[in-house]
């Protein structure tokens, strides 16, 4: 890491939002005392991680390695043996199991061997793993990495429903993939070569741009010389090739400097179908950011 100054809101949904090999991994095994740091300090709920490790992580839940289980045991009796470790009583463990399996949708699979799991159910017994003794913060490394779409979509839901459910609970989650942290999380993180590049509200990252991008199809593939003449319109900032017959545009303004724009492309005859705004904003401003800090 290089310098990197993180203070996370409490009761937020927070994304570690950075490609691969930016540092997402090394910051949350610092937090969670599973390697140390060279320099600087961590802190959870404001206890040091390095000083008092057992007093920092007491309230958090986390799933930062790959989950590894005993295959002969069931999640019940996972969770059961993970409960008598952390000191919860009986009746805790056993009301709690039964909330967990609820929450993480594996009450059907609470009495089957791990050992027969996939990877998409090992992960969701690692979540309800994390919030066996009810953390006031969940840090989770790339939940739903590895996983099939299926898997992915799974997962997704849980952590959206454990946030709309649950008042008090912070959650730190890294990940690669802008769509699944513009769709869970609040508040956005975005780091690369172990700088923090941007850290706010989500709404308030994306009003960051200038400019909006717009998907461009046309009837044709959009050669140089095309994208050449778009660059030159009114009101546009750049134009690239985004396969096939379409390109990505972007330009300042909004409604009506979109209308222009179909306009002035038709004019030039250039031959274009449709014209679409892209939702997901926060990909173009995450892109920019890499770029400029390479």
């Amino acid at each position: 890491m290089d310098d990197l100054n993180l203070s996370i809101k409490r009761n937020s949904f927070t994304g570690l939002l950075g490609p691969n090999g930016a540092g997402k991994s090394t910051t949350l095994k610092i937090l969670t005392n599973l390697i140390h740091a060279t320099s600087g300090s961590a802190y959870l709920n404001g206890v040091d991680v390095v000083k008092d490790p057992r007093g920092a992580l007491a309230d958090v839940g986390t799933v930062v390695e790959t989950p590894e289980f005993y295959p002969y045991l069931t999640p019940r009796q996972t969770l059961k043996y993970i409960g008598e470790i952390i000191g919860m009583s009986s009746e805790s463990i056993k009301t709690q199991t039964e909330e967990i399996l609820t929450k993480v949708k594996m009450e059907a699979w609470g009495d089957k061997k791990l050992g027969t799991f996939s990877k998409g159910m090992r992960q969701r017994i690692a979540l309800g793993q994390a919030l066996l003794n009810e953390p006031k913060v969940i840090i989770l490394d790339e939940p739903t990495s590895g996983l099939d779409p299926r898997g992915m979509a799974e997962m997704r839901e849980i952590l959206k429903n454990l946030r709309n459910d649950t008042n008090d609970l912070t959650i730190l989650m890294s990940s690669h993939m802008m769509h699944e942290v513009s769709d869970l999380c609040d508040r956005v993180a975005m780091v690369n070569h172990g700088k923090l590049l941007v850290h706010d509200d989500i709404d308030i990252i994306k009003a960051y741009a200038d400019y909006r991008g717009i998907t461009v199809r046309m009837m044709e593939e959009p050669t140089p010389e095309v994208l050449e003449r778009i660059k030159e319109l009114d009101n546009v900032v750049d134009a690239q090739r985004n396969g096939g017959n379409e390109a990505i545009v972007k330009i300042m303004g909004g409604a009506r400097e979109q209308e222009k724009l179909f306009n002035d492309i038709h004019e030039t005859g250039i031959r274009v179908f449709s014209l679409s705004e892209i939702e997901n904003s926060l990909e173009t401003i995450y892109l920019d950011l890499i770029k400029e800090s390479r």
